[in-house]
């Protein structure tokens, strides 16, 4: 039976692009973001007592993926990428049905003339993407001490960031635009977020996070910001 989906709500977020996105939820908490209720959804009647729940479950889809198909077996970068398991076996992007759930952390619902907004942080979603469903998270049954994480049972180990001297005065203009952006680069750069497939010595690596474009060395171990840029408006 198929059944067709409806966006509740629009995200946005400080990642503009897939290429550095923490590839799970809550691994970067300064990533802060905003769901904007959509239709029908845009209501204070379907919002009533969320602010009761500190944590969110959030049902969305990889809304760029969806031209490109999907496979059986994928290659997780936890295991290198090169080592191929079956996708349900795995968190990756390219699904039969393009659908993700991610927790995340509730911090206020608001309005602001009519749009209907929940805030939240701890998310691991490009900007506009489409949110499906929104549940609270229960602790005494979603939370499992004794759960197994197969290969990826324990959380992978940051990577420590300095900011080299001829970056700090782009690096001290970024807080200025943006209050959180040291800790959101700091956090999102601790994952380190090259491919498996793509880690050559000092290789420049690029992200965008909000209007600004990041750049970054690794060297010795350490990520080593370069610059930090603003980016043209868009067309």
């Amino acid at each position: 039976m198929k059944q067709l989906l409806s966006p509740v709500a629009l995200c946005q977020s400080p990642y503009k692009q897939k290429f550095a996105i923490p590839r799970q939820p809550n691994l970067v908490p300064a990533a802060i973001g905003r769901l904007l209720m959509q239709d029908d959804c845009n209501r204070d009647e379907c919002l009533r007592g969320l602010e009761q729940f500190s944590h969110l479950w959030l049902i969305w889809g990889f809304h760029q993926n969806s031209e490109q198909g999907w496979k059986p077996t994928v290659r997780p970068p936890r295991l290198g990428g090169n080592t191929r398991i079956g996708v349900f076996a795995s968190r990756a992007t390219f699904r039969p049905n393009g659908l993700a759930m991610s927790v995340v952390k509730l911090h206020r619902v608001l309005k602001e003339g009519k749009q209907h907004i929940v805030e939240v942080s701890g998310l691991d979603l490009l900007d506009g993407t489409p949110i499906y469903d929104i549940k609270p998270y229960v602790p005494y049954s979603d939370a499992l001490p004794d759960a197994l994480g197969g290969y990826a049972q324990d959380a992978p180990t940051p990577m420590p960031m300095k900011v080299l001297e001829a970056a700090q005065p782009q690096w001290q203009a970024a807080q200025q635009r943006y209050p959180e952006f040291a800790q959101l680069a700091e956090q999102v750069l601790a994952q380190d977020p090259r491919p498996a497939y793509q880690r050559e010595p000092e290789r420049e690596y690029g992200v965008q996070l909000h209007d600004l474009d990041l750049r970054w060395q690794v060297i010795d171990y350490c990520n080593c910001v370069t610059a930090v840029v603003p980016l043209p408006p868009a067309p």
